[in-house]
This record gives C-alpha cells, sequence and structure tokens, in this order.
C-alpha cells in the first residue's frame, strides 16, 4: 500500500484527527519510512483531500469526505439496496468524449462504485435496486467523480435484458464472496500466534482487501447473484474489523 493510501486509510478507521507521529509510527507497521508518511500528508493538505487541524495534527479534508464516506459505509451495505421490481438506471455518458483520461477515470469510478457495467452500446447499467432516491444517488455520482451533464435515467424498462443481466459474472462474484470468508477465517486462527506488528500489519492488509472488495461490489439483487452469501461476507468483515482494531490497539 502507498503512504497516500495508508494515510487516508488510517484516518477513515479511527474517524478523528491523528498525530502525525502516531501516522509515522503506523506507517512504519506497513514499511514506510516516516519522510514517506510526511510527503504524502503533504500533498494530500495541498490537494483538500486531508487537513492539517493544527500543527501536526491531521483530519479527513473537505475534498476527501465524499471518498471517505463511501469508504465507511462498507458496514452497511446491505441498507443501500431494495428489492428489485425489474426496472433498470441508465446512465448515457458517450457524449462527454472519452479525450480527457483523468474525466475519463474519474467518471468511471463513480460509475463502477455505484455496480454500474458498460454495455456494448456505451451506455452504463445496473438493476435499479438502490435505495436512494434518484435525486440524492444522482448527488453520490456528482459528488465522486461523475460529470454533471451525463444524462441519468431511472426506472427504465427493458423488453429484453437477458444481455445486461449477463453483464455481472455471477460465478466469479460468489467464489470471490466464499474467498474472502475463508481468509478471514484463517487470518482470525493465526493471529494469535504473530507478533504485534506482524498481527497488526495483517490485518490492515486483508481488510482493507475486504473492504476494497464490498465497496466495489455492484450491491445486485438476488434475481442475479446470492444475496445470503454477500451479506455473510460482510458479516464476517464487521467481526474481523474489530479484530483489527485491537490488533493496532497493541502497536506501541
Amino acid at each position: 500500500m502507498s503512504a497516500r493510501s495508508l494515510a487516508l486509510g488510517f484516518l477513515s478507521a479511527v474517524r478523528r484527527p491523528m498525530r502525525v507521529a502516531e501516522l509515522v509510527r503506523r506507517g512504519e507497521v506497513m514499511g514506510l519510512d516516516g519522510g514517506a508518511m510526511r510527503v504524502a500528508l503533504g500533498r494530500l493538505c495541498r490537494e483538500g483531500t486531508v487537513q492539517q487541524v493544527e500543527r501536526g495534527l491531521y483530519a479527513i479534508g473537505p475534498g476527501g469526505m465524499a471518498l471517505d464516506e463511501r469508504a465507511r459505509g462498507w458496514a452497511s451495505a446491505e441498507t443501500r439496496v431494495r428489492d428489485w421490481d425489474g426496472r433498470w438506471l441508465i446512465v448515457l455518458v458517450d457524449h462527454l468524449g472519452r479525450s480527457d483520461r483523468r474525466r475519463l477515470r474519474e467518471r468511471e469510478r463513480a460509475l463502477t462504485l455505484h455496480g454500474l457495467a458498460r454495455t456494448p452500446s456505451g451506455a452504463w447499467v445496473r438493476p435499479h435496486n438502490l435505495a436512494d432516491p434518484m435525486p440524492q444517488l444522482a448527488r453520490q455520482l456528482h459528488a465522486i467523480g461523475l460529470d454533471r451533464e451525463a444524462t441519468i435515467i431511472g426506472d427504465a424498462c427493458s423488453s429484453d435484458d437477458s444481455a445486461w443481466k449477463a453483464l455481472w459474472p455471477r460465478d466469479a462474484i460468489e467464489a470471490g464472496y466464499r474467498h474472502w470468508i475463508g481468509e478471514m477465517d484463517a487470518s482470525a486462527a493465526r493471529l494469535p500466534t504473530m507478533t504485534a506488528d506482524g498481527a497488526a500489519r495483517e490485518t490492515l492488509l486483508l481488510g482493507q482487501s475486504v473492504i476494497r472488495a464490498i465497496n466495489r461490489d455492484p450491491m445486485l439483487p438476488s434475481a442475479l447473484i446470492d444475496t445470503g452469501l454477500r451479506a455473510a461476507m460482510i458479516d464476517a468483515m464487521r467481526h474481523y474489523d474489530a479484530v483489527g482494531k485491537a490488533a493496532w490497539d497493541q502497536v506501541a
């Protein structure tokens, strides 16, 4: 993990301002020297993603709030969806062009983080089982990178949506759920035999991987995926998160 991602991860996980010495020490556990962490904090502050509350004290800044909220929402991910009635959410962006690579990355990140997949025609679609009303959903998409000029169509019908349903590989997604549940179980059994630094390092690396998988999960309805298996993975991560926080409390 980079110094940038570690700094943001630590600040998001503890949900409070942190002293630079504490961030440096945590970075050292992950194999980073203090200079790298300080440079990363400086750059994040200049971007507005992190803010310096006072000398040597850092917190998530205004520019990082939307992504931080999204990153911390993994534990309540299941509350973001509702029963699916067969309607679709469609976002049209091809009229915006693809020449600005930075804007393209931000746009596609916003779409994929909300579980939309790109069709061969260029439209981005997903089952409209998201619980948030359309105005709030649009604000969330815009906050993390979707152009305001994008066309968002809610509650669209399709006479033949079989091709759209196939955009998400069910077998691979469900295999991912089983993989992460197994990894967390194996790690929890290993931790008592490890040093404090080693246990902290392992829980962060594995925990971040699982959280990334949850946050990038398309949150499909039961018609397209085994939602019970997904819920089991999220529940396992809640337990593993508590184990990880206890491990980091042992780091001097």
